[in-house]
């Protein structure tokens, strides 16, 4: 079978370190991504490459972390040591990123923040897009916090949202009584979030509750009945304060 390879020139492209219009990027991101939905082998780098861009990113958190600045897991250790990018010339690239590139990467740096696919979340900023009322941005980074698996975590049920995605799929998580294994299921103002009474010992629930610093002022949580609900809509100043929205609003636009 004939490989369909991408070249380095192109992946750097869409990072923004080659001097391209716009419209080039544009097209050039469109089909780098056409090329690698539709390849059936990929070398390790191209498996990374397509695994960053396309599909929910199941690899190292650590590296892309790394990579774009900021902590996935929530702890701050993945910076803590390496505050750099991964690789051999990571700690002396300093190369400015155009304004494509300062777009693309804070459109990444949320995706990976929520663990969506592309499709998941260019789907649900069309979504934010048709809201009348409110800003695009502010109604995206919203929807965002009414999925399931985003309110599992703001709980304290998980210590991180990969975990309290694993929740729901693995059905331990009931919404008003009865169980959902969704985890872009969308939480509404009232809704009572609970574990099952089978899984109320699950150890990984006790550990998160126990390492569990606060919670945000929109939750509340009964820890005897171990149940929560979303009490209102978050306000932008309470959600992710190192992302940029308006970048990512500017990005999907050009598209």
């Amino acid at each position: 079978m004939q490989q369909l390879a991408v070249s380095s020139s192109t992946v750097n492209c869409l990072f923004g370190s080659v001097s391209t219009s716009s419209a080039a990027r544009v097209n050039i991101a469109k089909l780098t991504a056409r090329i690698l939905s539709k390849q059936a082998y990929f070398t390790p780098k191209q498996f990374y490459w397509r695994n960053l861009f396309m599909s929910r990113y199941t690899g190292p958190s650590w590296k892309v972390s790394r990579r774009l600045g900021i902590s996935l897991t929530g702890t701050g250790k993945e910076l803590a040591r390496r505050p750099y990018a991964p690789g051999q010339h990571g700690q002396n690239n300093r190369r400015k990123l155009s304004e494509y590139g300062l777009q693309l990467r804070e459109k990444q740096k949320l995706r990976m923040i929520y663990g969506l696919s592309e499709r998941q979340f260019s789907n649900l900023f069309k979504r934010a897009g048709k809201i009348r009322q409110g800003r695009h941005g502010d109604n995206f980074m919203i929807l965002l916090e009414q999925r399931l698996d985003n309110v599992v975590y703001r709980l304290g049920l998980a210590t991180t949202r990969r975990q309290s995605r694993q929740l729901v799929n693995h059905g331990h998580i009931t919404v008003n009584g009865k169980r959902v294994d969704i985890p872009s299921y969308e939480v509404s103002v009232g809704d009572v979030i609970s574990l099952r009474e089978k899984s109320k010992n699950l150890q990984i629930v006790k550990d998160a509750l126990e390492a569990i610093v606060g919670r945000p002022q929109f939750v509340t949580f009964d820890e005897n009945k171990l149940e929560g609900s979303l009490v209102r809509l978050p306000e932008r100043e309470e959600l992710e304060a190192e992302v940029d929205e308006a970048l990512i609003v500017e990005y999907y636009n050009k598209l």
